[in-house]
């Protein structure tokens, strides 16, 4: 069962309208887009004479808007067809950023996505800063599978699986306590939770202060420094390194050998505390230990430190979600100091970026998990058609979801359900595959932002 698009939600009457029979009609991939149109409509088209030439399509117009807390981007064209991408939702303030670069999309041709990022992607850097580009590198293939009428992972080369796994990041429940056995409660109601996911991801150590913290002195430095971006890291006390094997002993007990766990740790981490702990999740197999040294926020991932750790244990070591761009990634992957890395479409520099990444690090035996616990309806839309073609050293992606509830009304397209026994099959609908109910989406919008979809 799939949520079928509402008349509004793409307008593409409107967009047909403005198509040339010696311009867009005058392609062969206006005869796709025309012929999969007239096939959901249930009506029949007369195809035009087939003529070469290039298809004659000009970006207008570059928006932003701030819906719920997500920023969504919306890139439109002269021929009636937009693009939509999107950030993470606790980047709110990101709207002048993605209007920035308006001056340098004005006039380009959306379907050519290397010369406009070869523009833009360098005025952009590590998270949070290279989200602007990398939500602008997505809406542009959205655009480019409509005029092509074929889905975005057509364009990436195509698939090589026809449902992709996604592991838990976003799925929660309250926790009561700070326990070992809280824990373990709060473990087994995601095991639970309809999704059915066979791999799991939790928080510990300086990701998760409430852990260390229900510990007198769990660490050496004072606790709850203020500011963003888990601005905590130290060396760990004794009672503070026991509090965190505990609970993690405790999730992966209720988890057992049917649905693997991994765990967000830091970053904050000094080398020893990390080897420490890595060593002692041996014995539990766990999917991979993400961001101990370095990661979330981060400037930089500090390549050295991160061999000597994982070559000092057998637990998979994973980073990478605050890193833009492939050359960033140039030391980790050469130097093969991690065994996972886990790029987020939305930051790294958008999809394309990511798989060039993913298969660079196949290269070198190096696994992907794709970050994304932040990134939107239309970021799981972004997801799955990348994660379609990513090369087979591919674990699963991080599971988005619309945030607040509403999100689920107003984009339609997606499966529903949308993810079955941990997997989402990947769907066939030109570009992303997923449009906006426009009517419903734009009772949600600002009021500064009334004009997005107009």
């Amino acid at each position: 069962m799939v949520r079928q698009p509402g008349g509004e939600a793409f307008q593409r009457e409107e967009a047909m309208a403005n198509l040339t029979r010696r311009g867009f009609f005058g392609s062969l991939s206006a005869v796709a887009a025309a012929t999969s149109l007239s096939a959901r409509q249930g009506g029949s088209v007369a195809l035009p004479e087939t003529r070469t030439g290039h298809v004659s399509i000009k970006i207008t117009d570059l928006k932003c808007a701030i819906i719920g807390q997500n920023p969504v981007v919306r890139v439109v064209t002269d021929q009636g067809i937009s693009g939509y991408g999107e950030a993470e939702s606790v980047k709110n303030y990101l709207k002048p950023m993605v209007l920035f670069y308006k001056q340098f999309l004005l006039g380009e041709d959306p379907t050519d996505v290397q010369r406009v990022m070869l523009k833009i992607r360098r005025m952009g850097a590590f998270k949070p800063w290279g989200a602007a580009v990398s939500a602008i590198e997505i809406a542009l293939w959205d655009i480019a599978g409509q005029v092509a009428g074929v889905p975005v992972f057509k364009l990436l080369g195509g698939k090589i699986r026809d449902r992709v796994r996604a592991y838990d990041g976003a799925v929660r429940f309250p926790m009561h306590g700070q326990t070992p056995a809280d824990y373990a409660e709060n473990t087994q109601k995601i095991k639970e939770s309809k999704e059915g996911f066979t791999l799991i991801k939790q928080a510990v150590g300086f990701h998760n202060p409430a852990m260390i913290k229900a510990v007198p002195d769990g660490w050496y430095d004072s606790p709850g420094r203020s500011g963003p971006g888990h601005p905590d890291r130290g060396m760990l006390t004794e009672r503070g390194m026991e509090q965190i094997i505990a609970c993690a002993e405790a999730m992966k007990k209720v988890l057992g050998d049917e649905v693997g766990l991994a765990l967000d740790c830091g970053p904050g981490w000094t080398l020893k505390d990390a080897i420490t702990f890595a060593r002692a999740m041996e014995p539990y197999h766990l999917a991979w230990l993400e961001d101990t040294l370095t990661g979330d926020y981060s400037t930089y991932p500090n390549a050295q430190l991160f061999k000597e750790l994982t070559q000092a244990t057998s637990t998979r070591i994973h980073t990478g979600e605050e890193i833009y761009l492939r050359e960033n990634f140039k030391d980790l992957i050469e130097n093969q100091a991690v065994n996972v890395i886990g790029p987020d479409p939305e930051d790294v520099g958008g999809i394309a970026e990511l798989k060039w990444i993913a298969e660079y690090a196949d290269l070198h035996g190096i696994l992907v998990a794709p970050h994304g616990v932040l990134d939107g309806l239309i970021g799981l839309a972004a997801h799955v058609q990348m994660a379609a073609t990513l090369p087979q050293n591919y674990i699963a992606f991080e599971y988005p979801i619309g945030q607040p509830e509403w999100w689920n009304e107003i984009v339609e397209g997606l499966p529903d359900p949308i993810m079955k026994k941990g997997f989402i099959d990947v769907w066939d609908a030109p570009g992303l595959g997923v449009r906006f109910n426009v009517q419903k989406a734009k009772a949600r919008l600002r009021d500064e932002d009334r004009d997005f979809f107009d």
